[in-house]
Protein backbone atom coordinates (compact mmCIF):
# COMPACT_ATOMS: atom_id res chain seq x y z
CA UNK A 1 0.00 0.00 0.00
CA UNK A 2 1.22 3.12 -0.68
CA UNK A 3 0.86 4.88 2.32
CA UNK A 4 1.26 2.14 4.67
CA UNK A 5 4.31 4.20 6.18
CA UNK A 6 2.35 7.02 7.23
CA UNK A 7 -0.79 4.75 8.24
CA UNK A 8 0.42 4.83 12.17
CA UNK A 9 0.54 8.69 11.82
CA UNK A 10 -3.07 9.08 10.22
CA UNK A 11 -4.49 6.52 12.56
CA UNK A 12 -3.41 8.88 15.22
CA UNK A 13 -5.18 11.73 13.36
CA UNK A 14 -8.01 10.20 13.08
CA UNK A 15 -7.93 8.80 16.74
CA UNK A 16 -7.44 12.52 18.25
CA UNK A 17 -10.45 14.06 15.81
CA UNK A 18 -12.77 11.12 17.28
CA UNK A 19 -11.33 12.05 20.88
CA UNK A 20 -12.04 15.82 20.72
CA UNK A 21 -15.88 14.83 18.53
CA UNK A 22 -16.67 12.86 21.21
CA UNK A 23 -15.96 15.87 24.25
CA UNK A 24 -17.39 18.92 21.45
CA UNK A 25 -20.60 17.12 20.98
CA UNK A 26 -21.47 16.61 24.62
CA UNK A 27 -20.30 19.90 25.64
CA UNK A 28 -22.92 21.03 22.21
CA UNK A 29 -25.45 18.97 23.77
CA UNK A 30 -25.31 19.62 27.55
CA UNK A 31 -23.90 22.93 27.72
CA UNK A 32 -26.53 24.91 29.56
CA UNK A 33 -25.82 28.13 27.13
CA UNK A 34 -26.37 25.68 24.16
CA UNK A 35 -29.34 26.29 22.36
CA UNK A 36 -31.52 24.31 19.73
CA UNK A 37 -29.52 24.75 16.59
CA UNK A 38 -26.64 23.70 18.74
CA UNK A 39 -28.36 20.34 19.82
CA UNK A 40 -28.55 19.32 15.95
CA UNK A 41 -24.34 20.34 15.28
CA UNK A 42 -23.87 17.93 17.98
CA UNK A 43 -25.50 15.46 16.52
CA UNK A 44 -23.77 15.65 13.16
CA UNK A 45 -20.49 15.86 14.82
CA UNK A 46 -21.07 13.20 16.68
CA UNK A 47 -22.49 10.78 13.58
CA UNK A 48 -18.99 12.21 11.45
CA UNK A 49 -16.82 11.07 15.44
CA UNK A 50 -18.99 7.29 14.89
CA UNK A 51 -17.75 6.97 11.31
CA UNK A 52 -14.10 7.63 12.16
CA UNK A 53 -14.67 5.80 15.19
CA UNK A 54 -15.73 2.71 12.90
CA UNK A 55 -12.55 3.04 10.49
CA UNK A 56 -9.56 3.66 13.52
CA UNK A 57 -11.20 0.54 15.39
CA UNK A 58 -11.50 -1.55 12.48
CA UNK A 59 -7.36 -0.88 11.53
CA UNK A 60 -6.90 -1.32 15.37
CA UNK A 61 -8.07 -4.82 15.73
CA UNK A 62 -11.00 -3.46 17.71
CA UNK A 63 -14.20 -5.82 16.19
CA UNK A 64 -12.26 -9.15 15.98
CA UNK A 65 -13.68 -11.16 19.13
CA UNK A 66 -16.83 -12.45 17.42
CA UNK A 67 -18.89 -10.55 19.97
CA UNK A 68 -17.26 -7.09 19.02
CA UNK A 69 -17.41 -8.05 15.18
CA UNK A 70 -21.30 -8.84 15.77
CA UNK A 71 -21.98 -5.43 17.16
CA UNK A 72 -19.55 -3.22 14.73
CA UNK A 73 -22.07 -5.15 11.93
CA UNK A 74 -25.87 -4.69 13.96
CA UNK A 75 -24.83 -1.32 15.02
CA UNK A 76 -25.04 1.34 11.96
CA UNK A 77 -21.76 3.59 12.87
CA UNK A 78 -21.92 4.93 9.55
CA UNK A 79 -24.71 6.99 8.57
CA UNK A 80 -23.79 9.98 5.94
CA UNK A 81 -27.75 9.94 5.20
CA UNK A 82 -27.99 11.89 7.76
CA UNK A 83 -25.45 14.58 7.11
CA UNK A 84 -27.13 16.32 4.57
CA UNK A 85 -30.19 16.84 6.80
CA UNK A 86 -28.17 17.74 9.91
CA UNK A 87 -26.87 20.75 7.39
CA UNK A 88 -29.75 21.87 6.44
CA UNK A 89 -31.83 22.50 9.62
CA UNK A 90 -28.76 23.70 11.47
CA UNK A 91 -28.43 26.48 8.61
CA UNK A 92 -32.25 27.16 9.52
CA UNK A 93 -32.07 26.75 12.60
CA UNK A 94 -28.94 29.23 13.07
CA UNK A 95 -30.93 32.12 11.27
CA UNK A 96 -34.33 31.22 12.55
CA UNK A 97 -34.90 30.92 16.59
CA UNK A 98 -38.25 29.72 15.93
CA UNK A 99 -37.14 27.13 13.59
CA UNK A 100 -37.95 23.52 14.80
CA UNK A 101 -37.88 20.16 13.32
CA UNK A 102 -41.62 19.32 12.64
CA UNK A 103 -43.60 16.50 11.53
CA UNK A 104 -43.25 18.13 7.66
CA UNK A 105 -39.47 18.04 7.97
CA UNK A 106 -38.94 14.59 9.00
CA UNK A 107 -39.37 12.94 5.61
CA UNK A 108 -35.62 14.61 5.22
CA UNK A 109 -34.43 11.53 7.61
CA UNK A 110 -36.66 9.00 5.63
CA UNK A 111 -33.48 8.19 3.40
CA UNK A 112 -31.27 7.20 6.49
CA UNK A 113 -32.86 3.89 5.69
CA UNK A 114 -29.92 3.69 3.09
CA UNK A 115 -27.52 2.95 5.68
CA UNK A 116 -29.60 0.86 7.76
CA UNK A 117 -29.49 -1.67 5.18
CA UNK A 118 -26.29 -3.65 5.87
CA UNK A 119 -26.95 -3.75 9.54
CA UNK A 120 -30.73 -4.95 8.63
CA UNK A 121 -29.11 -8.17 6.28
CA UNK A 122 -26.99 -9.24 9.43
CA UNK A 123 -29.88 -9.15 11.90
CA UNK A 124 -32.04 -10.76 8.81
CA UNK A 125 -29.00 -13.45 8.06
CA UNK A 126 -29.09 -14.29 12.62
CA UNK A 127 -32.67 -14.66 12.94
CA UNK A 128 -32.40 -17.07 9.48
CA UNK A 129 -29.89 -18.89 11.62
CA UNK A 130 -31.71 -18.81 15.15
CA UNK A 131 -34.79 -20.39 13.41
CA UNK A 132 -33.34 -22.77 10.78
CA UNK A 133 -34.54 -20.96 7.89
CA UNK A 134 -31.00 -19.52 6.48
CA UNK A 135 -27.89 -21.64 5.88
CA UNK A 136 -24.95 -21.15 8.36
CA UNK A 137 -23.02 -19.53 5.05
CA UNK A 138 -22.04 -16.32 5.88
CA UNK A 139 -20.31 -15.57 2.60
CA UNK A 140 -23.17 -15.00 -0.25
CA UNK A 141 -24.26 -12.37 3.04
CA UNK A 142 -21.28 -11.04 3.44
CA UNK A 143 -20.80 -10.29 -0.44
CA UNK A 144 -24.08 -8.50 -0.52
CA UNK A 145 -22.78 -6.07 2.11
CA UNK A 146 -19.95 -5.46 0.58
CA UNK A 147 -21.42 -5.26 -2.94
CA UNK A 148 -24.27 -2.71 -1.74
CA UNK A 149 -21.88 -0.47 0.38
CA UNK A 150 -19.90 0.38 -2.97
CA UNK A 151 -23.43 1.61 -4.49
CA UNK A 152 -24.75 2.53 -1.40
CA UNK A 153 -22.17 5.97 -1.35
CA UNK A 154 -23.96 7.03 -4.98
CA UNK A 155 -26.76 8.14 -2.75
CA UNK A 156 -25.27 9.01 0.24
CA UNK A 157 -23.07 11.68 -2.29
CA UNK A 158 -25.90 12.54 -4.12
CA UNK A 159 -27.90 13.57 -0.62
CA UNK A 160 -24.94 15.57 1.12
CA UNK A 161 -24.67 17.63 -2.09
CA UNK A 162 -28.23 17.97 -2.61
CA UNK A 163 -28.22 19.52 0.85
CA UNK A 164 -25.61 21.66 1.18
CA UNK A 165 -26.72 23.35 -2.31
CA UNK A 166 -30.32 23.70 -0.45
CA UNK A 167 -28.53 25.06 2.70
CA UNK A 168 -26.48 27.38 0.14
CA UNK A 169 -30.31 28.66 -1.82
CA UNK A 170 -31.61 28.79 2.20
CA UNK A 171 -28.82 31.37 2.93
CA UNK A 172 -29.16 33.49 -0.80
CA UNK A 173 -33.08 33.84 -0.10
CA UNK A 174 -32.00 34.88 3.52
CA UNK A 175 -29.85 37.56 2.84
CA UNK A 176 -32.16 38.75 -0.29
CA UNK A 177 -35.10 39.02 1.97
CA UNK A 178 -32.83 40.94 4.75
CA UNK A 179 -31.82 43.30 2.13
CA UNK A 180 -28.35 42.60 2.52
CA UNK A 181 -28.60 44.22 6.27
CA UNK A 182 -28.13 41.23 8.47
CA UNK A 183 -27.81 42.89 11.70
CA UNK A 184 -27.44 40.52 14.48
CA UNK A 185 -27.33 37.75 12.17
CA UNK A 186 -23.75 38.49 10.68
CA UNK A 187 -21.51 36.47 12.49
CA UNK A 188 -23.89 33.25 12.03
CA UNK A 189 -24.64 34.26 8.34
CA UNK A 190 -20.88 34.35 7.83
CA UNK A 191 -20.56 30.92 9.97
CA UNK A 192 -22.75 29.24 8.08
CA UNK A 193 -21.31 30.54 4.75
CA UNK A 194 -17.83 28.54 5.64
CA UNK A 195 -19.41 25.82 6.85
CA UNK A 196 -21.15 25.36 3.08
CA UNK A 197 -17.92 26.14 1.28
CA UNK A 198 -16.25 23.34 3.51
CA UNK A 199 -19.06 20.59 3.10
CA UNK A 200 -18.46 21.49 -0.77
CA UNK A 201 -14.83 20.91 -0.71
CA UNK A 202 -15.36 17.85 1.21
CA UNK A 203 -17.95 16.83 -1.67
CA UNK A 204 -15.38 17.64 -4.47
CA UNK A 205 -12.67 15.38 -2.54
CA UNK A 206 -15.11 12.46 -2.21
CA UNK A 207 -16.04 12.62 -5.56
CA UNK A 208 -13.04 12.39 -6.75
CA UNK A 209 -12.51 9.36 -4.79
CA UNK A 210 -15.73 7.78 -5.66
CA UNK A 211 -15.55 7.35 -9.29
CA UNK A 212 -12.82 5.03 -9.39
CA UNK A 213 -13.99 3.45 -6.80
CA UNK A 214 -17.45 2.50 -8.22
CA UNK A 215 -15.77 1.13 -11.18
CA UNK A 216 -15.79 -2.88 -10.15
CA UNK A 217 -12.38 -3.19 -11.84
CA UNK A 218 -10.76 -0.38 -9.61
CA UNK A 219 -12.76 -0.85 -6.49
CA UNK A 220 -10.25 -2.56 -5.05
CA UNK A 221 -7.10 -1.16 -6.27
CA UNK A 222 -8.48 2.18 -4.70
CA UNK A 223 -8.51 0.74 -1.24
CA UNK A 224 -5.52 -0.92 -1.40
CA UNK A 225 -3.67 1.40 -2.55
CA UNK A 226 -5.34 4.58 -0.59
CA UNK A 227 -7.50 3.00 2.16
CA UNK A 228 -10.08 4.89 3.20
CA UNK A 229 -7.55 8.19 4.04
CA UNK A 230 -8.12 10.60 1.27
CA UNK A 231 -12.13 10.85 2.61
CA UNK A 232 -11.41 10.08 6.82
CA UNK A 233 -8.52 12.74 7.19
CA UNK A 234 -10.62 15.40 5.57
CA UNK A 235 -13.46 14.34 7.81
CA UNK A 236 -11.33 14.87 11.08
CA UNK A 237 -10.65 18.07 10.05
CA UNK A 238 -14.41 18.81 9.89
CA UNK A 239 -14.74 17.21 13.22
CA UNK A 240 -12.43 19.49 14.66
CA UNK A 241 -13.55 22.50 12.70
CA UNK A 242 -17.24 21.80 13.12
CA UNK A 243 -16.99 21.19 16.76
CA UNK A 244 -14.71 23.82 18.00
CA UNK A 245 -15.58 26.89 15.64
CA UNK A 246 -19.62 25.82 16.49
CA UNK A 247 -18.77 25.83 20.07
CA UNK A 248 -17.20 29.26 19.91
CA UNK A 249 -19.80 30.46 17.27
CA UNK A 250 -22.74 29.60 20.33
CA UNK A 251 -20.88 30.44 23.18
CA UNK A 252 -19.84 34.32 21.48
CA UNK A 253 -23.34 34.45 20.89
CA UNK A 254 -24.68 33.63 24.16
CA UNK A 255 -22.79 36.20 25.59
CA UNK A 256 -23.10 39.20 23.06
CA UNK A 257 -26.89 38.54 23.39
CA UNK A 258 -26.64 38.51 27.75
CA UNK A 259 -24.51 41.82 27.45
CA UNK A 260 -26.25 43.50 24.94
CA UNK A 261 -28.65 45.98 26.46
CA UNK A 262 -31.26 45.39 23.74
CA UNK A 263 -31.22 41.58 23.49
CA UNK A 264 -33.37 39.52 25.30
CA UNK A 265 -32.64 36.13 26.93
CA UNK A 266 -32.22 33.02 24.55
CA UNK A 267 -34.60 31.20 26.63
CA UNK A 268 -36.65 34.27 26.78
CA UNK A 269 -37.05 34.72 23.22
CA UNK A 270 -37.65 30.19 22.41
CA UNK A 271 -40.59 30.68 24.75
CA UNK A 272 -41.77 33.63 22.99
CA UNK A 273 -41.57 31.85 19.61
CA UNK A 274 -43.37 28.70 20.82
CA UNK A 275 -46.03 30.28 22.31
CA UNK A 276 -47.00 32.17 19.36
CA UNK A 277 -46.52 29.24 17.15
CA UNK A 278 -49.08 27.67 19.55
CA UNK A 279 -51.74 30.42 19.80
CA UNK A 280 -51.30 30.72 15.62
CA UNK A 281 -51.02 27.18 13.93
CA UNK A 282 -52.88 25.10 16.93
CA UNK A 283 -55.40 27.62 18.50
CA UNK A 284 -55.57 29.74 14.95
CA UNK A 285 -55.88 32.74 16.46
CA UNK A 286 -54.73 34.66 12.65
CA UNK A 287 -58.53 33.58 11.82
CA UNK A 288 -59.86 36.40 13.84
CA UNK A 289 -59.80 39.74 11.21
CA UNK A 290 -59.19 41.60 14.72
CA UNK A 291 -56.47 40.22 16.05
CA UNK A 292 -53.73 42.55 17.54
CA UNK A 293 -50.50 42.97 18.88
CA UNK A 294 -52.43 43.28 22.58
CA UNK A 295 -54.75 40.66 22.06
CA UNK A 296 -51.66 38.35 20.82
CA UNK A 297 -50.13 40.06 24.22
CA UNK A 298 -53.27 38.84 26.38
CA UNK A 299 -53.37 35.54 24.88
CA UNK A 300 -49.67 34.54 25.35
CA UNK A 301 -48.89 36.21 28.62
CA UNK A 302 -45.99 38.19 27.27
CA UNK A 303 -46.09 41.81 26.88
CA UNK A 304 -46.38 43.73 23.68
CA UNK A 305 -42.44 44.79 23.75
CA UNK A 306 -41.33 41.31 24.24
CA UNK A 307 -43.72 40.02 21.40
CA UNK A 308 -42.49 43.10 19.15
CA UNK A 309 -38.85 42.75 19.92
CA UNK A 310 -38.73 38.94 19.40
CA UNK A 311 -40.60 39.43 16.21
CA UNK A 312 -38.67 42.20 14.82
CA UNK A 313 -35.00 41.71 15.89
CA UNK A 314 -35.33 37.47 15.76
CA UNK A 315 -37.95 36.41 13.23
CA UNK A 316 -37.39 39.44 11.04
CA UNK A 317 -40.97 40.58 10.67
CA UNK A 318 -43.05 42.94 11.83
CA UNK A 319 -46.76 41.10 13.70
CA UNK A 320 -48.55 42.14 10.85
CA UNK A 321 -46.23 40.35 8.63
CA UNK A 322 -45.90 37.34 10.63
CA UNK A 323 -50.21 36.91 11.24
CA UNK A 324 -51.00 37.80 7.04
CA UNK A 325 -48.25 34.90 6.11
CA UNK A 326 -50.80 32.11 8.08
CA UNK A 327 -53.28 33.78 6.24
CA UNK A 328 -52.28 34.15 3.02
CA UNK A 329 -51.30 29.88 3.67
CA UNK A 330 -54.54 29.18 4.56
CA UNK A 331 -56.50 30.76 2.04
CA UNK A 332 -54.07 28.80 -0.65
CA UNK A 333 -55.10 25.65 1.50
CA UNK A 334 -58.38 26.73 0.99
CA UNK A 335 -59.10 27.67 -2.74
CA UNK A 336 -57.87 24.03 -3.67
CA UNK A 337 -60.42 22.60 -1.85
CA UNK A 338 -63.56 21.85 -3.85
CA UNK A 339 -65.80 22.81 -1.77
CA UNK A 340 -64.35 26.40 -2.61
CA UNK A 341 -65.26 26.48 -6.14
CA UNK A 342 -68.56 28.35 -5.18
CA UNK A 343 -67.02 30.90 -3.26
CA UNK A 344 -65.69 33.71 -4.09
CA UNK A 345 -62.05 35.15 -2.91
CA UNK A 346 -63.44 38.28 -1.44
CA UNK A 347 -65.43 35.22 0.87
CA UNK A 348 -62.56 32.93 1.52
CA UNK A 349 -59.89 35.22 2.43
CA UNK A 350 -62.29 37.10 4.84
CA UNK A 351 -62.53 33.37 6.37
CA UNK A 352 -58.96 32.90 6.52
CA UNK A 353 -58.95 36.32 8.77
CA UNK A 354 -58.24 39.03 6.22
CA UNK A 355 -60.97 41.77 7.28
CA UNK A 356 -60.02 44.17 3.99
CA UNK A 357 -60.10 43.18 0.55
CA UNK A 358 -57.64 45.76 -0.14
CA UNK A 359 -55.55 44.75 2.12
CA UNK A 360 -55.58 40.81 1.48
CA UNK A 361 -54.84 41.72 -2.25
CA UNK A 362 -51.91 43.60 -1.23
CA UNK A 363 -50.66 41.53 1.05
CA UNK A 364 -51.19 38.28 -1.27
CA UNK A 365 -49.66 39.76 -4.27
CA UNK A 366 -46.28 41.18 -2.04
CA UNK A 367 -46.04 37.35 -0.70
CA UNK A 368 -46.61 34.49 -3.89
CA UNK A 369 -45.78 37.65 -5.94
CA UNK A 370 -48.93 36.90 -7.84
CA UNK A 371 -52.94 38.05 -7.49
CA UNK A 372 -55.57 35.55 -5.88
CA UNK A 373 -57.62 35.91 -9.02
CA UNK A 374 -54.51 34.20 -11.33
CA UNK A 375 -53.22 31.99 -8.47
CA UNK A 376 -56.86 30.75 -8.22
CA UNK A 377 -56.82 30.86 -12.03
CA UNK A 378 -53.16 28.63 -11.93
CA UNK A 379 -54.47 26.51 -8.89
CA UNK A 380 -57.64 24.77 -10.90
CA UNK A 381 -55.41 24.15 -14.29
CA UNK A 382 -53.10 22.01 -11.75
CA UNK A 383 -55.95 20.01 -10.51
Amino acid sequence: MVLNSLSGFFNTIILLGIVQGLIVSGLLFFSKKSRYANRILGTLVLLITLASFNLYGSHSNWFNSPIMNFLSQVIPLVMPMAFGPLIFFYTQSMLDPSFRINRKDRRHIYPVLVDLVPSLTVLIYGFGLLTGIAKNNPGPWGAFIDDYNVYADIPRWLSISFYVWLSSKYLTAYKLKQQTVLNGQAVNFKWLIQLVRLFTIFQSIWLLYLVPYIIPRYSNWVVDTFDWYPLYIPMTILIYWLGVKGYVISQSDSKKQATSQNALPIDLIEKVVQMLKIKIEEEKLYLNPALTLATMAEATGFSQKIISAVLNQYIRKSFNEYVNEYRVYAFKEKIMLPESNQLTIAGIASECGFGSQPTFQRVFKEITGQSPSAFRKTALQTV
